[in-house]
């Protein structure tokens, strides 16, 4: 989650998808997905006897909606500190309007494209990561209500299926890569579905089959993996994409299974690295939800203020990047594990 935010705030500072200074860090979503699918897969497979659909869903309910409330509310708080040519809707937006999509977001229910009030046709506006929730929603339904019962053989087809239309997306995409999902429309809930149904059970699938080795500093190795693969310059350039979009497709389709294999192997030895991984893997979820309200606010700062450089940039990143990880942890120790 840490790189996510690092992505989203050099993300204004470039020209477009070629020269981001955190080139791939949107592929963490893709990560996240393939995560939650291995953690799913882990914590419920053997438990549906004792379980019901309407059990498992009011549990990730239970998990998930607390911070999807939060978030929305702390993006409706900063939403007009955001008005900037980079969202040119803002100003004209009524209060009763902001407050209406916020009601909506409480559900993590898509907005209609009709409702955009950035200018942006987010389905999730106020807070745009919102997007990814609302698939999290789907592969989890998904999940309960049939895949749960499919064999691992089955299971691998859909796999399979899944990981061809993901790499026939990256690669074939006007952009060369998998960026998308975040709008109510035909094209791009292809895109969303498509970056969901691979990862999430691919990671369903690994939880069944693999059997964790035991090794040694595999925290250590899988964060250097992941920051080495998100942080990856832009491959090809403008003249090759399809190179860019093959990148892609090797990371999320192998090296992020890897990765969670690597993680899911690992021996904790002392109390600090203990200490250490529990505090990241317990603010990552808040992390995400909260720090984009200040982005945006970043970012608009950045839009109405043409020629901001990196070196400018920087301190009010990082004291957003600080903020934003403070914020996380007093949420997840106040509000959300309340």
């Amino acid at each position: 989650a840490i790189i996510v935010v690092t992505f989203h705030l050099t993300e204004p500072l470039g020209t477009g998808h070629l020269d981001i200074l955190v080139n791939h860090g949107y592929l963490a979503v893709d990560f996240f997905f393939l995560l939650s699918g291995f953690v799913i897969g882990h914590a419920y497979d053997d438990r549906w006897h004792q379980m019901s659909v309407g059990t498992f869903l009011k549990r990730r309910v239970e998990r998930l909606q607390p911070m999807v409330v939060l978030g929305m509310t702390l993006g409706a708080i900063g939403f007009y500190f955001n008005d900037s040519p980079v969202w040119p809707l803002i100003h004209t937006v009524p209060l009763w309007k902001m407050l209406l999509v916020m009601l909506i977001g409480y559900t993590i229910l898509p907005v209609p494209r009709s409702m955009d009030i950035r200018g942006w046709e987010e389905m999730h506006p106020l807070n745009g990561v919102g997007w990814s929730l609302f698939f999290e929603y789907i592969a989890n339904i998904l999940y309960a209500v049939g895949i749960r019962k499919c064999s691992n053989r089955a299971l691998g087809i859909l796999v399979l299926i899944a990981a061809i239309a993901l790499a026939h997306l990256a690669i074939t995409s006007p952009n060369g890569d998998v960026t998308g999902g975040w709008t109510l429309n035909a094209e791009q809930l292809r895109v969303g579905i498509t970056r969901t149904m691979y990862p999430f059970f691919a990671g369903l699938l690994l939880s069944r089959i693999a059997k964790p080795a035991r090794i040694r500093h595999a925290f250590l190795w899988c964060s250097l993996l992941l920051a080495l693969v998100l942080y990856m310059p832009r491959i090809g350039g403008a003249e090759h994409l399809w190179m860019n979009g093959v990148y892609e497709s090797v990371c999320i389709i192998l090296i992020f299974p890897l990765i969670v294999y690597l993680g899911a192997s690992g021996m904790v030895h002392t109390q600090t690295e203990r200490r250490i991984c529990k505090f990241l893997g317990d603010i990552s979820y808040p992390l995400y939800l909260v720090h984009f309200p200040a982005v945006c606010i970043y970012t608009a700062w950045i839009s109405n203020h043409k020629g901001v450089t990196l070196a400018q940039a920087w301190p009010y990143a990082l004291l957003i990047l600080t903020g934003s990880i403070v914020l996380a942890y007093a949420c997840l120790k106040w509000y959300d594990e309340p």
